[in-house]
């Protein structure tokens, strides 16, 4: 009798647990996700269907800031939000990168809440970590939203907790940024994960001119070596390295674009096999590849971003052998940077 009413005690307590447990599982999976990419801005991110824009203009200290935030927030608190600013333009002379980047991060600070929650949101921002996307250079912050208790009733909005992703490129400087009132990792990594900015591009360095060979030869004929400075000012293009010079641009290597979410782009995507020791175990969810694909539609690599770590080395294989049709920019093939999403549901 006594071991009838314990399992009967087991029974109930699983049935009571039963519901959270799969919504937390099923959280990522009910979203409805789409690729944002805005006319006139570098990025692409996968965010759920229906988010709003805001564009204007913002004072900050003595620059004028153009700001855009891109937000979706779900019933019951979730959000999911890119801020891009531009402005403080970059001027070694009078301040660092990592200045300007500062000054980035306050601005951001102190224009994001009111995006969220309009009557006296506070944002505080504990460091995490240096970050670099892309050769771009940012940082991860923890980030708390609090809202002002009104005058009249006390009451207070529940805080939303969450990551902050910051980057800052030569133009722009993005934010993006995913809160909650409760713990969703797998969520918050399906989304800030999926954050794409076109990579850095180093300036090339410079090759010092050369004298043309007649004029190093009268040079040596007068016994005397020609400055450096003189050859360079006396040099004058011929024709033929007039048209090498207009030719240069078009066989200049374009760098990797952002695609976004690839999986509904592929012409092939075979799928990982559910490893049996992760079945047996229970091991399920979603697990996110980053994969760069060459000129001829090619994976030539992956990496895994987040999921369980028991099924990201069947995801990676898996990807590797994926096929796509080749992108053309501007009638030329160029490499695609993405992600593709792989769900494990279990059986």
């Amino acid at each position: 009798m006594k071991y009838i009413a314990l399992k009967v005690s087991s029974l109930a307590l699983l049935l009571l647990t039963l519901p959270s447990f799969l919504s937390a599982q099923s959280s990522v999976k009910t979203i409805e996700w789409e690729t944002l990419r805005p006319e006139g801005e570098d990025f692409s991110v996968q965010m759920p269907k229906g988010s709003t824009a805001q564009s204007g203009k913002e004072t900050y200290h003595k620059f004028e800031l153009n700001t855009s935030t891109y937000v979706a927030q779900l019933p019951g608190g979730p959000v999911f939000a890119v801020v891009a600013l531009s402005g403080i333009k970059s001027n070694p002379a009078m301040y660092s990168e990592m200045e300007r980047l500062n000054s980035y991060v306050d601005a951001f600070k102190n224009l994001f809440p009111p995006k969220i929650r309009p009557k006296g949101a506070v944002a505080k921002l504990t460091l995490v970590g240096d970050k670099v996307l892309q050769g771009n250079p940012g940082r991860e912050y923890r980030l708390t939203l609090r809202s002002s208790p009104p005058a009249n009733t006390g009451a207070l909005e529940p805080e939303l907790l969450g990551t902050a992703h910051v980057f800052a490129t030569r133009k722009r400087f993005y934010a993006v940024v995913f809160l909650n009132n409760k713990k969703d990792d797998e969520m918050q990594e399906q989304f800030l994960s999926s954050f794409l900015i076109p990579e850095k591009i180093q300036p090339s360095a410079t090759v010092a001119s050369q004298p043309p060979p007649e004029q190093v030869q009268r040079a040596n004929s007068d016994g005397r070596d020609a400055p450096a400075a003189e050859a360079t000012a006396a040099e004058t293009p011929t024709t033929a390295n007039a048209g090498e010079a207009n030719d240069a641009p078009h066989s200049r290597k374009r760098g990797p674009i952002s695609g976004g979410v690839l999986n509904g782009k592929a012409l092939f995507l075979p799928q990982p096999e559910y490893p049996a020791a992760a079945k047996a175990t229970g091991t399920a969810g979603t697990v996110v590849v980053r994969i760069t694909i060459d000129e001829q539609g090619n994976v030539i690599s992956a990496q895994a971003v987040s999921g369980p770590p028991a099924l990201q080395l069947v995801s990676v294989n898996a990807a590797l052998q994926a096929k796509f049709a080749a992108t053309l920019l501007v009638g030329e093939p160029v490499q695609v940077i993405g992600v593709i999403t792989y769900n494990f549901v279990r059986q």
